[in-house]
């Protein structure tokens, strides 16, 4: 946070000399005391938080991932004419101890082709499935372990 106040001091002067340095410096650490002291903000929060973006991210690309096989196994699901179709209602239960990573895994589950998430409470989740087939490991899918991976960062 320091650095990036310095460098939007820079920008914003245009140039650089040691008197603009010095200057900026200082208005940086009174910045800095000031909303440590008076915002709540701490060191701690900022590196736990660009711990939390970086595992967001990777869920982000496992998620899109998953919706391609997701859409692979659907349109093998609906061509298929020797297939039958059986639609199942499943609960889905985790340790999930945040609301924020409880959201998080039941809108995952609704945005993956053939899979709609119906309710959801404390530490449950009630899926239909478009099949069977798609229903199978729910529970401890590459979604929960990356969600429990994230709760456990800053414990």
């Amino acid at each position: 946070m320091l650095l990036l106040f310095f460098c939007v001091w820079i920008i914003f002067n245009g140039t650089i000399t040691v008197e603009i340095a010095v200057i900026g410096a200082v208005i940086v650490l009174f910045m800095f005391a000031f909303i440590c002291r008076f915002m709540d903000y701490s060191v701690k929060q900022e590196i736990l938080l660009y711990k939390r973006s970086v595992c967001l991210l990777r869920y982000t690309l496992v998620l899109v991932m998953e919706i391609v096989k997701a859409n692979m196994a659907v349109i093998r699901l609906i061509t298929s004419s020797s297939e039958v179709v059986e639609p199942v209602m499943v609960c889905v239960r985790t340790n999930l101890k945040s609301r924020f990573c409880r959201v998080l895994l039941a809108n995952s589950i609704t945005l993956t082709p053939g899979t709609i998430t119906v309710s959801m409470d404390e530490d449950e989740c009630v899926v239909h499935c478009l099949d069977k087939s798609l229903s199978e490991g729910m529970e401890d899918s590459v979604f929960v372990k990356m969600l429990e991976k994230l709760e456990r960062i800053g414990d």
